[in-house]
Parts: structure tokens; sequence; C-alpha cells
């Protein structure tokens, strides 16, 4: 039987997300600097080490693995990481969130190497909003993908949309009638302050009940019990009952109660909270014991004791917490 862990407040953590590069092929507005340096490659897990980790947590009863980055597909053997990590006994599912940008090459060898779901990153369906929302990004390449992840047979496929005033919160009935109508679902992020991006965040913010507003004006919403083990809200809309539509809401609906995950940066360091800097560097521990892994399993067991009760967000728009989002695990 896998061990559960358990933090000080009695909150079980059953999901990791995992980060497999701080690299990624945009510079959105909400992740990252115009101008990013990146990690050099000593100082990012191997991916024998990301295996390890993911092997690491589930023989510590973690049942849910979604790798993050960055972007995660531009990381060179991705895919074969992918396959290893599904096949963990004990492991429920594995998930991947993507910029979809690389999913008409590898959505199928994804979804044959156990990839469950997919949740793809798509803040607009306007092609110039879409490229200064990402500064490198293209529109048509990311539908594409979509299209090339539904073709496939992911158990789920989810939309992401970070909403921002005066840069696309206009387009929040648009992008549900494009989820609905193809049986996705779709989420509704509230932007968190994670690192200086060169603009005041508390300008553009929007609340998930602004954002729930907009979307009632066109459908008839009703809400559901769903979870799919992550912080998400979910409503149904009467005419498409199939898909949901979700809100992410760290400052106006605060879910750290109910929070059962914890982080792994792709540098190695264990975070507690999204919201706070505590950490731990496991990749220390890793390389100084390559073969033995109860001094792991120890520090995490440790660390997640001292994970935090909440966050403390607040939307006046200062950078509270200084990494950038890509170095968190996006």
């Amino acid at each position: 039987m896998n061990t559960p862990l358990q933090d000080g407040f009695g909150r079980r953590i059953d999901y990791l997300r995992l980060s497999v590069t701080d690299r990624c092929d945009f510079r959105c507005v909400y992740c990252m600097a115009e101008n990013m340096t990146f990690l050099p490659r000593q100082q990012v897990l191997s991916l024998e080490e990301l295996y390890r980790v993911a092997a690491l947590f589930v023989a510590r009863g973690v049942k849910k693995i979604r790798l993050t980055g960055g972007e995660p597909l531009v990381r060179p053997g991705i895919v074969g990481l992918c396959e290893k990590i599904a096949a963990l006994p004990g492991l429920r599912e594995l998930v991947m969130t993507t910029n979809g940008s690389q999913l008409t090459k590898l959505a199928k060898p994804l979804a044959e190497a156990g990839v469950k779901r997919l949740n793809i990153s798509l803040d607009s369906l306007d092609a110039a909003k879409f490229r200064a929302i990402t500064r490198t990004g293209y529109l048509h390449q990311v539908l594409a993908g979509i299209e090339a992840a539904r073709e496939v047979g992911f158990a789920r496929i989810k939309l992401n949309a970070v909403v921002m005033k005066g840069r696309n919160d206009e387009e929040v009935p648009a992008l549900v009638n494009y989820a609905l109508s193809r049986g996705l679902d779709i989420s509704f992020i509230e932007e968190m302050p994670l690192g200086d991006v060169g603009r005041s965040r508390g300008e553009s913010f929007c609340s998930s009940d602004e954002v729930r507003a907009l979307i009632a004006q066109r459908y008839e919403l009703f809400d559901s019990a769903e979870h799919s083990g992550g912080p998400a809200r979910y409503v149904r809309a009467n005419e498409f009952p199939d898909s949901r539509i979700g809100f992410i809401s760290p400052h106006s609906h605060n879910f750290c109660a109910t929070c059962n995950r914890v982080r792994m940066t792709v540098e190695g360091r264990l975070l507690l909270c999204l919201g706070h800097e505590n950490s731990i560097d496991l990749r220390a521990l890793l390389r100084r014991h390559p073969t033995r892994d109860q001094p792991i399993l120890a520090a995490i067991d440790a660390a997640v004791q001292r994970k935090p009760l909440r966050h403390e967000f607040s939307t006046g728009g200062e950078v509270q917490v200084l990494r950038f989002m890509n170095a968190s695990g996006g």
C-alpha cells in the first residue's frame, strides 16, 4: 500500500504538478517577461531524475501527475518520459498542460504514451490579439493542434483562458462557444501575481464572477458538483450538457482549504504553495543519493508537513512572488 501524504492541516496530498522545462516557444504576457533568461542545462533535472521524482511521489500515494513547463512539449524526450510515468503502478492518471503549438506532431504519440487528458491554453480567437498576448505564438498553429488532439481520443480536453480586462475579456462568450460547439471543456483563470511582467496586474484583473456573468448573458448555467482533481469549480450550460465550464479563482473564491497539490520545478525545488516562496531543494538530495530513496522520501514527508494553510494573493497589482509562472510550473 502506498502511504498517503498529508500536510499539517490534515489535507491529503495526492496531486503533483511536475515541471519538465522552464523554456517555452511563447512569451505570454501573464507568464513571463518578453526577454527571458532560462536555466542552464546542469541546473535542470534530467529525464531520469524527473521520472525518479514521479516514482517517489506515486510511492507516497500521489494518484495524479500533471506535466507542465514552460512548454513541456519543447523538452526533448518528453514522449518517452510520459510513457514511463504513465506505467507507474498506483498512478491513476497522467495529464499535461500545453500551449498547443506542438500538438499537430505530438498529440497522437502522447495519447499512445498514456497521457489521459490535455489542458490547452487558448486566450483569444483573434489572431492579432493572440499574437499580442503570446508575443510569439500563431493562433492557426494552436487551433490546428487542438483539432489534432480531438482526433486521437484523449479522455478529455480542456481549454484554459486567463482573462484580462482590456485584452481579452470581451472574448469570453466566443471562447465558450468555441469550446462547447466542439465538445470541449473550458476553464477561465484569474491572473496570478507571479513575476514582474512589466505592467500592473491590478489594472487588468477580471474576477470569475464577472466572467460567469458574461457567459450567463448567452447560456443558461447550472452549478455542477464535479471535481477534476484540481482547483476549478464547474458549471454546465443547459444546451451543451457534455461540456464543463470551469472557474479557477485564487482571488475571489479562495480554494486553499481543499488544496491537494504540490509543485516540483524543473530545477528540483518542491514548492508547497504557488503563493509562497518557501520550498525545499530536492535536486541536491536526488544527486547526493542516486540509489537511496529513503532520505528523499523523508524530506518530502517533512516538507509537506510545512505546507502553508493558504496563499496571500491580492488584486492590488503588485508583484507578490518574484518567480515567473514558467519557473513555477504553469
